[in-house]
């Protein structure tokens, strides 16, 4: 029995409509490819925190804010990388490892640090070869030691005054990160010089770039590296940053 004209009309009009169906739509979460998150810069085959990175408090499964001016004994504790945020310091590099695991990350490499520090041209410093007055928070700044412990004299750098965390608070010294926009060397990372000095993945104990009272004595700016003290060793010049295989 041949289909009426209307139904034999309609197979046919279903018929049109699959064949000029367009392709399913990908979601674009899948169909872009990121390379690192957004607080990190792609640089090469790895990524790295833009800021200097301060920490929370981890306890249970949920976290808790934690003073940067002072120290993480005892706590677990994991890595946060913001802009205009006030870096931790008076952090170890053991204790610096752990709080990038607890963040999915690592502790960069030396030759992470100083690619991501001298750019694609390798200059000494983040913004060229010649050392600029203020470009990085490295100049001018006040000396809190002497601020607060004058007094002791040679005994202001034992432990006891080194790791005090009124330190970092006294004015002109530690800077918030990113308040210094010509401190990078073009890849959007800020502040690989001065500031606080950055912990590496080296488990003998080296840190990077110098920090707000020193960034020459050991080398100059992307150059400086320190690596007299052990990896467990913490005061108020230390801080870090986190690095990651980009994907």
């Amino acid at each position: 029995m041949r289909p009426a004209p209307v139904l034999a009309s309609l197979a046919a009009l279903l018929a049109l409509a699959a064949a000029w169906s367009p392709a399913p739509m990908v979601p674009e979460a899948s169909a872009k490819h990121v390379a690192c998150p957004v607080e990190m810069s792609h640089i090469g085959a790895f990524c790295i925190d833009r800021w200097e990175d301060y920490v929370v408090e981890v306890v249970g499964k949920k976290t808790r804010g934690h003073s940067p001016y002072s120290n993480v004994e005892g706590l677990s504790v994991r890595a946060v990388s913001r802009a205009k945020s006030v870096p931790q310091a008076h952090i170890s590099g053991a204790q610096a490892e752990a709080a990038c695991k607890s963040a999915g990350k690592r502790l960069c490499e030396e030759s992470e640090f100083e690619t991501a520090c001298m750019g694609a041209k390798k200059t000494i410093w983040p913004y060229g070869d010649d050392h600029v007055a203020g470009a990085c928070n490295d100049t001018g700044r006040t000396s809190p030691l002497d601020v607060l412990f004058a007094s002791l004299g040679p005994k202001r750098y034992e432990p006891a005054a080194m790791d005090d965390p009124r330190l970092n608070q006294v004015r002109g010294t530690l800077a918030r990160t990113g308040t210094h926009p010509r401190c990078t060397s073009g890849n959007g990372v800020f502040d690989l010089v001065g500031n606080l000095h950055e912990w590496t993945s080296d488990p003998e104990g080296t840190f990077r770039g110098g920090y707000y009272l020193d960034t020459r004595i050991n080398g100059e700016g992307c150059r400086y590296r320190t690596s007299a003290h052990h990896f467990r060793y913490h005061d108020y010049s230390t801080g870090f940053r986190c690095c990651k295989d980009a994907k």
